[in-house]
C-alpha cells in the first residue's frame, strides 16, 4: 500500500510540474474527439478538411501511436486513464474473465463494447475493473461539467463507475433503452425541446456486414452520428455554456471504423479494400461531425477557451483470409469460400495440434464438429468446456490465448503449434510462464502490470503485408480472425498501419502550426488533458504515458531514441522482433512480428537487443 501511495503522489507531482503557467487563469474546456479507426496518413484537405485544418493550424503529432493490441476498448482505457494495458486490464475487445458475466453471450468470455457487460465486470471487482481514475471522473471531482457521447463501449469507459447518470452525461447506442445509462432530466428535457428522440437511432443499413456472397454496407453511419452530434451541439454544449463552468467532453465517432469494417466495396478482393468510396464517405462523415462541433463552439463564444484534441484509437487494414499452412483453411464450410480461413481458424488449428476437442462459447459450449467453425471465432479447448485447458479470445488482427492452469508444458505445445503457421507474425508470452524461443515477454510491450483482469498467457499477432501502394500503411492487408470477409476492414495487428493513428490538437493551450516529431501515444492523451487542466488523477499502476508538453506554448521538444528487441530464435529460426521508441521511461510501440510478415517492421540488427 505504501508503494502504491508513493507512486500516486509521484505521478501527481509529475503532472503538476507539467501544467503550464496559464493553469492559474480561468480553466479551459476540452473536447476530445475520437474518430475511431482513422489512419494517420489518410487525412488531407480533400479527404477530411476539418481534421486537416486542426492538424495544420494546431499541433500535428506526426509520430503517433495507438496501444497494442490495437483495438477500440484497450485504447479507450489508455486515453481515459493515461495508463498502458498492463495496468488497465483491457487487453482486447473480447476478454476471457474466468468468472460469470451475467449479460454476456458466453458465461466467462465477453465482447466488452457493452454497457451491461462493463457494469457486470465492475461489480465483480466491487467498484471498477479498471483500477485507475479516468479523466472525466477526476474532472467532475474538480468541478467540471463532463460528458461522453458516441459509440457504445469506449464512450462509457470514460466514466463507467457512474451508472446513475448524475455525474457525467453518457449517451451511446443504448441511450433511451433499458440497457442504457439514465439521462439527467435537463438532458431529456433538452432533447424534447429540440425535437430529438429519447432513444438513440440504430446504425440502420450501416450495420449490414454482408456475407461470403453478398457485399456489406455502402452507407456511412450518418443518421446515428448525426443524432449524437445534434445532442451535443444543441443540448449539452449550450447547457454547459449557461452553467458557466469549465467542461470536458468526449465525442467518440464510430465512423470511419464501423463503416470500414462492414464496407461492401471489395467483396473477397484485397483492392480497393478499405480505400473504396464507402470508407471515404465514412471519413467525411466523422469530419462533418467535428465541423459541427467547431461551429457550435464558435456560435457559443467558446472557441477561445476550448481545446480540441483529436486522437484515433487505432489505424486500419484490409482483411486477408489466406494461408498455405492452416488445416482450418483446407476444410470445407457452408459459409466460407474454398481455401480461405474460416472464423475461429486459430482455435481450430490449435485444437487440432493439441488433439483436443473444441467448443463454441457463444453457442452454449456446443462442440465444434468437422466442417463447422465457432460462431464468433472464440474457442474453448479441452475435454471439458467448463474447465478449458486453452481459451482463444478472437479479436481480429491479433488474438488472446489464455491457459488458465498456467501449465508451462501446455504453453510450449501451444507456441509450437503457432510457430508452424504462416499467418502468425510474432508471439508475446506472460512473463510468469517463463522464456520461450521465438517469443518476447508481455512486459516488453507493457502488458504485464497491475491489472485486475486476468492477463492473456499468449498474445498472437497476425501477418500483415502491403498490396502495393506508395505508402504501405495506407494499403496494408492483415490476416484477421473474424466473421467479416476478405476485402472488408479490420485492425488489431502490430503493423505500423494499425499503430499509426491520427493525432492532432488545436486551441489556446497548444502551439500553432507545430509539427511534433517526438513520439506520442493514446496513453499520453489522458495525461496531457489532465496537465492542461491542472487535474490530478489518482494513479495506482506504474505503466503510464506522459504529458505532451512539447505541444504546449512554452514546452521543449524532448529527446527520444529508437530501439529494437529481438527474441532468441525458435527451432525453425523465427524471431519475434519489436521496434519501439523511448522518451525517458515512456515507450512507444511501432511494429512487431517475424521478419517479412509485418508492415513497417525493421529487423535492423544494429539496433537489436536480444532478449
Amino acid at each position: 500500500m505504501k508503494a502504491k501511495l508513493f507512486f500516486s503522489f509521484a505521478c501527481l507531482a509529475v503532472l503538476a510540474s507539467a501544467v503550464p503557467a496559464f493553469a492559474d487563469e480561468p480553466r479551459h474546456n476540452v473536447v476530445l474527439f475520437v474518430p475511431d479507426g482513422l489512419r494517420g496518413g489518410i487525412v488531407t484537405p480533400a479527404t477530411a478538411p476539418t481534421f486537416a485544418d486542426i492538424r495544420d493550424k494546431g499541433v500535428n503529432f506526426a509520430n503517433s501511436h495507438s496501444l497494442f493490441p490495437t483495438f477500440t476498448m484497450p485504447n479507450s482505457s489508455g486515453m481515459a486513464t493515461g495508463h498502458y494495458l498492463g495496468d488497465t486490464g483491457v487487453f482486447g475487445n473480447v476478454l476471457y474473465a474466468g468468472f460469470q458475466i451475467r449479460t454476456a453471450a458466453s458465461a466467462r468470455m465477453a465482447f466488452i463494447e457493452n454497457d451491461g457487460v462493463i457494469g457486470d465486470i465492475d461489480e465483480h471487482f466491487g467498484a471498477s475493473f479498471i483500477d485507475e481514475e479516468t479523466i472525466l471522473h477526476v474532472a467532475h471531482r474538480a468541478g467540471f461539467n463532463t460528458a461522453a457521447i458516441g459509440k457504445i463501449g469506449p464512450t462509457f469507459v470514460f466514466n463507467h463507475t457512474s451508472r446513475g447518470g448524475g455525474e457525467s452525461v453518457i449517451m451511446d447506442d443504448a441511450t433511451g433503452t433499458p440497457a442504457g445509462i439514465p439521462l439527467a432530466s435537463w438532458v431529456s428535457d433538452g432533447l424534447k425541446a429540440q425535437g430529438l428522440p429519447m432513444e438513440a437511432p440504430s446504425r440502420l443499413t450501416n450495420k449490414e456486414s454482408g456475407n461470403s456472397h453478398e457485399p456489406g454496407t455502402k452507407d456511412a453511419n450518418v443518421v446515428q452520428q448525426g443524432y449524437f452530434a445534434a445532442a451535443l451541439t444543441r443540448v449539452v454544449l449550450p447547457k454547459f455554456k449557461s452553467d458557466g463552468k469549465p467542461f470536458v467532453v468526449v465525442f467518440w465517432s464510430r465512423d470511419p471504423d464501423g463503416t470500414q469494417h462492414n464496407q461492401g466495396d471489395s467483396l473477397l478482393k484485397l483492392e480497393p479494400g478499405i480505400n473504396g468510396p464507402t470508407s471515404m464517405a465514412a471519413i467525411r462523415n466523422a469530419d462533418s461531425n467535428l465541423a459541427a462541433i467547431r461551429r457550435t463552439l464558435d456560435d457559443l463564444g467558446l472557441s477561445d477557451t476550448t481545446d480540441i484534441v483529436v486522437s484515433a484509437d487505432h489505424g486500419f487494414s484490409t482483411i486477408s483470409k489466406q494461408s498455405e499452412t492452416s488445416g482450418a483453411a483446407r476444410a470445407s464450410y457452408a459459409d466460407v469460400p474454398a481455401g480461405l480461413l474460416p472464423p475461429g481458424f486459430l482455435a481450430i488449428d490449435i485444437a487440432a495440434a493439441l488433439n483436443l476437442p473444441l467448443y463454441d462459447p457463444e453457442a452454449g459450449n456446443a462442440k465444434v464438429e468437422s466442417g463447422t467453425h465457432p460462431k464468433n471465432a472464440d474457442g474453448l479447448i479441452g475435454e471439458d468446456a467448463n474447465a478449458p485447458k486453452v481459451v482463444v479470445a478472437a479479436n481480429g488482427g491479433s488474438d488472446l490465448i489464455y491457459i488458465p492452469s498456467g501449465d508451462r508444458v501446455l504453453a510450449q505445445r501451444t507456441i509450437d503449434a503457432l510457430l508452424a503457421q504462416d499467418y502468425v507474425s510474432g508471439l508475446f508470452v506472460d512473463d510468469n510462464l517463463g522464456t520461450f524461443a521465438g517469443t518476447l515477454p508481455l512486459s516488453a510491450i507493457n502488458l504485464q502490470g497491475s491489472s485486475l483482469m486476468p492477463r492473456p498467457s499468449i498474445v498472437v499477432n497476425f501477418k500483415s503485408f502491403s498490396t502495393g501502394c506508395a505508402d504501405p500503411t495506407l494499403c496494408t492487408a492483415e490476416v484477421a480472425d473474424t466473421g467479416l470477409q476478405q476485402g472488408q476492414g479490420m485492425h488489431g495487428s502490430f503493423s505500423r498501419a494499425d499503430t499509426a493513428n491520427f493525432m492532432a490538437a488545436f486551441g489556446p493551450s497548444f502551439k500553432k502550426g507545430f509539427i511534433s516529431e517526438a513520439p506520442a501515444s493514446n496513453a499520453d492523451i489522458g495525461r496531457t488533458i489532465a496537465a492542461i487542466l491542472g487535474l490530478m488523477p489518482e494513479s495506482h499502476g506504474k505503466l503510464v504515458g506522459r504529458a505532451l508538453t512539447e505541444a504546449l506554448p512554452e514546452g521543449a521538444v524532448p529527446t527520444w531514441e529508437r530501439k529494437t528487441i529481438v527474441s532468441g530464435p525458435s527451432p525453425s529460426g523465427l524471431r519475434t522482433i519489436l521496434n519501439y521508441q523511448v522518451v525517458g521511461e515512456t515507450k512507444y510501440f511501432d511494429a512487431a512480428g517475424f521478419e517479412g510478415r509485418t508492415v513497417g517492421l525493421s529487423p535492423d540488427p544494429a539496433l537489436a537487443l536480444t532478449k
